[in-house]
């Protein structure tokens, strides 16, 4: 066995058993190479996976390389997850995950005030499930708790940080242009 296929072999295990993304300089430090070398092995190990059409990717999301499943395994994963102890989000879930994800930080009063409604336990629930974290405090009278999104929301959703969201721009506008065609009827 070659030094690189014992490298590329390494660092598989390494992914394997990791339970959240591994950031390039932690690979390097682990495999005892510098960071541009694991970034390297990485693409290579990524792109080894495609070539054969492997059930597995590896991607680099929130920060870090993941080993995930394959979209095109995604209908056998999505019946054994929903056979399984996954649960999906609720609307008023998602609702309040998008204020968070687009308005962080965030306050509990500005969720609501934003949804309408009290959102105190989709929150919970929210913060529960690892997507939604205290972020700290806000300045001002009784500094209010905000709140933001996890790296688990990240790798979750399949992106490498806040930025890959979508803009809301085009969504707001279509929203605007239904209202609009609502008024006129």
């Amino acid at each position: 066995m070659t030094e690189r296929s014992a490298l590329l072999r390494d660092l598989e295990a390494l992914l394997f058993v990791s339970d959240e993304p591994v950031p390039s300089v932690v690979i390097a430090q682990s495999l005892g190479i510098e960071r541009r070398e694991a970034d390297e092995l990485c693409e290579e190990l990524a792109r080894a996976y495609e070539e054969r059409g492997a059930g597995i990717v590896l991607r680099n999301v929130a920060g870090g390389w993941r080993l995930t499943t394959s979209p095109a395994a995604a209908p056998v994963i999505e019946g054994y997850v929903l056979a399984s102890r996954h649960v999906r989000l609720t609307k008023a879930a998602l609702e309040t995950l998008a204020i968070v994800a687009y308005k962080q930080p965030v306050t509990r009063h500005q969720i609501a005030s934003i949804r309408g409604v009290s959102s105190d336990g989709v929150l919970r629930a929210l913060i529960e499930r690892g997507l939604v974290a205290e972020v700290g405090r806000e300045e001002g009278p009784g500094r209010p708790m905000l709140y933001g999104t996890t790296p688990e929301f990240l790798e979750r959703l399949g992106l490498s940080s806040l930025a890959d969201l979508p803009p809301l721009a085009p969504l707001l506008g279509a929203a605007d242009e239904a209202d609009a065609a609502g008024e006129t009827e």
